[in-house]
This record gives structure tokens, C-alpha cells and sequence, in this order.
């Protein structure tokens, strides 16, 4: 009996102590529980953190129009049809029109016919400060100009008017393969027309791919040569298969693709260039929240995205350097942000001055904003350079561009 005892003695107290262990091991497991969800719930999305990241800061750069600029950059973009030169110019404008569509750019030469002096004195403004050097005072009134001493010729590019969101179909090619038109946001045809190429330019387009805005300097006709070049061999690949798509041999023959770092450029092939485009890498705003893939603001691409404005500024430095003393150097983004934009046109200008002993001006543009109010909705406050701005009733952009004329 005393055995019997001692073991039910031995069992109860193994027993208590499994139900202690027990007892006890229920926080532990919940803790882990608590643990593990933590350790999977949702991140946020890169699309998420953009648009977090525009708020704060766009908020203040635009006032009260940035909700109407947030709401058009949650919507679905416009697009505009950049006509191919190369391709049945008779068959393809009557295609286009049919779908009511009209060339925005030819439309601009009903504005050239209405300037007047008192227009272009009413856009005059002081002085811009650039830290030690003084951006030149945008003009003053002047006879009305010439469309063709104002923007680079031959470009056509089909829109629909403002409030009207039709789409246009996929180009087909021509019986030799040539496709007829390439889509693209019509705002990148700006910084083209702002280059002014003129007949036997030698061209750089410095950031090349995916080779909208290269296949628009060569629908000018004026091209001698012209260097493509972007950082990476996927998207020179991309820029390839384009202008196969659109262009004939004996016009591809003038390109040269190259895939280098746009940094060295000015090093490399100085002073060489007539008119040099430096549509810098950038936050893509329109694609950051639209979009996952390839986005910015993912959290493994934070270092790459601060030091954006940097590699900004060393991309179009090294894009005048290329430029031949008396050439002309256009900067483009696809970003609102004034520290892309502005900020770094005037570090460039600073730079130039005081480490190459190079002086630059900065171009007035406000006559884009007149060429083209009716395409296109502009920001009216910009320092320098232009900024369309997406609005619902066109929404086109965001494309900030600026025109620098390398004086020596």
C-alpha cells in the first residue's frame, strides 16, 4: 500500500507539474503567436509610400491645386500619337483624323498668329537668383515670332481634345513593316520641341531609352548623327527594337547606341555636340503610384532613390560639358518634385560656373505655355524651365523641362 502511495504520490506531482508547464506555456505559445504575426502581416505597398511621400511634399509645392493634381495622377493617363514620317504619310493622317483626332502641334500656329508685344511683355519677370549667378530676365516684348525659330520642325503629334478620353488604337505596319505612329505621353514631345534641332545638328540623347523622345528628334528630318545612349543594355535593347519598328535602314544609319554612364559623357566627347537632351532618370511620379513593378519607392531602392537628385545633377553636367560651346542642352523628368526639377537646374548652373568656368543661361520657355494651352494644363508658378501639370480634362504629364544655352 505504501508503494501504491508513493507512486500515485509521484504521479500526482507529475501530473500538477505537466498541468504547471502547461499553464505556463500558453503565454509562451501566444507571445510566439503574436510574434509570428507580426512578423507577416502586410508592408506597405511602394504605391502606397509614393503616394504618402507626394502628399507631404507636394501639399506644399502646389497649394490648393495639388488634389486636383493627386486625383489626375490616380487616373488613368492620356495619350498622344507621335506621327512616323517615315511611314504612308497619306494613309496614316487620314487614319488619325478619322478618329478626330488633330496634331496638336499644328494647332499651336493659330496661337503664333494671334501674339502680339503686349503678350510677351505680360510674361516678363525679374531675374531668377542661382546662388552666386543670376538666371537673365525672361524677354520682353518682342514682334511675334516665327513657329520655326521657337521649336524644333517637322514633329506631328495627334491628340484628342481636352475632356475627351478616347483611346487610340494599336499602329499597324505598312506593307514593309513600318508602323504608322508610336503612343507616348504627348507632354514628352515637349522637351524635343524645345531643342529647336536644326538641319545638320549633330545630336546626344544622353538617357535614350525607351526611345520615345529619340524617335521624335529624328522625325525632324535634321538629325546629321545622332548618339543614343542609355545606362542599361535591357533598355538600348528596348531603344533598338523601336526604332526598328519605325524607322527605314538608311535613316538608322545616322544613330549610333550606345550603353554607357551618361555621367562620363562630358569627359568623353566634349565640346562636340550641337544639341545635346537629358531626360534624367527620375521618381516617375505617374508610374510610383500606379504601379508595383519596377517601382522606386520600394523599400530595397531608398538608397537609390535619395541620391536620384545627384546622379540628376551629374547626368546633365556632364550633358553640357558634351555640348559644344554656343550649343543648347534641354532637361526633362517625368516628376513634379521641385528638387528634381528646378533645384537641380540651378546647382548645374552654379557647378558649370564655378568648377568649369563655364557660364550657362537659362532659356525663358513661357511660350510653350502659350503654344500650347490648349493641349496641355501648365503649372504657372515654375522658377524656371516649364511644368505640365496632369489635370482630368487633359491629363498628360507630369513633364518638367528646361532649355540651357551653353555660352562657353
Amino acid at each position: 500500500m505504501a508503494a501504491v502511495a508513493a507512486a500515485s504520490h509521484v504521479g500526482g506531482r507529475q501530473f500538477l507539474g505537466r498541468m504547471w508547464t502547461k499553464a505556463f506555456s500558453i503565454p509562451c505559445r501566444h507571445h510566439k503567436q503574436k510574434k509570428k504575426w507580426a512578423a507577416t502581416r502586410p508592408k506597405i505597398s511602394a504605391k502606397r509610400l509614393a503616394l504618402q511621400n507626394f502628399d507631404m511634399n507636394y501639399s506644399m509645392q502646389f497649394g490648393s491645386l495639388w488634389p486636383s493634381i493627386r486625383v489626375s495622377l490616380l487616373s488613368e493617363k492620356k495619350y498622344g500619337a507621335l506621327f512616323n514620317n517615315f511611314s504612308n504619310i497619306e494613309q496614316i493622317t487620314q487614319e488619325l483624323e478619322c478618329l478626330n483626332a488633330v496634331d496638336f502641334i499644328l494647332e499651336s500656329q493659330k496661337v503664333v498668329q494671334d501674339l502680339n508685344p503686349a503678350a510677351g511683355h505680360q510674361d516678363s519677370e525679374s531675374a531668377v537668383s542661382t546662388g552666386p549667378l543670376a538666371v537673365p530676365a525672361k524677354s520682353q516684348a518682342q514682334p511675334p515670332p516665327s513657329l520655326s525659330t521657337l521649336i524644333s520642325p517637322n514633329i506631328k503629334c495627334y491628340t484628342f481634345p481636352k475632356g475627351d478620353i478616347s483611346l487610340f488604337p494599336p499602329a499597324r505596319p505598312d506593307t514593309i513593316g513600318i508602323l504608322g505612329y508610336y503612343l507616348l505621353d504627348a507632354a514628352s514631345v515637349l522637351p524635343v520641341l524645345a531643342l529647336n534641332v536644326q538641319p545638320g545638328d549633330f545630336i546626344l540623347d544622353l538617357c535614350a531609352a525607351p526611345g520615345g523622345k529619340t524617335l521624335a528628334l529624328l522625325q525632324t528630318g535634321c538629325c546629321r548623327e545622332l548618339a543614343a545612349n542609355d545606362v542599361s543594355i535591357s533598355r538600348t535593347g528596348r531603344l533598338n527594337r523601336v526604332l526598328h519598328s519605325y524607322i527605314p535602314p538608311n535613316v538608322y544609319d545616322i544613330v549610333r547606341i550606345t550603353s554607357g554612364d551618361g555621367r562620363k559623357w562630358g569627359d568623353l566627347e566634349a565640346n562636340t555636340y550641337d544639341r545635346v537632351l537629358v531626360d534624367v532618370p527620375c521618381t516617375t511620379d505617374r508610374h510610383s503610384v500606379m504601379e508595383e513593378d519596377d517601382n522606386i519607392f520600394k523599400s530595397m531602392r531608398k538608397g537609390e532613390r535619395q541620391m536620384l537628385p545627384m546622379l540628376q545633377l551629374e547626368l546633365l553636367v556632364s550633358g553640357v560639358l558634351a555640348a559644344k560651346p554656343g550649343g543648347e542642352v534641354v532637361y526633362s523628368t517625368c516628376s513634379l518634385s521641385q528638387l528634381q526639377n528646378e533645384y537641380v537646374v540651378e546647382r548645374a548652373v552654379e557647378l558649370l560656373n564655378i568648377q568649369y568656368n563655364i557660364e550657362v543661361r537659362v532659356e525663358d520657355l513661357s511660350i510653350f505655355r502659350r503654344l500650347f494651352q490648349d493641349t496641355f494644363t501648365f503649372f504657372p508658378n515654375c522658377r524656371l524651365g516649364e511644368l505640365v501639370v496632369p489635370h482630368l480634362s487633359s491629363n498628360f504629364g507630369p513633364m518638367y523641362f528646361c532649355k540651357l544655352h551653353r555660352l562657353g
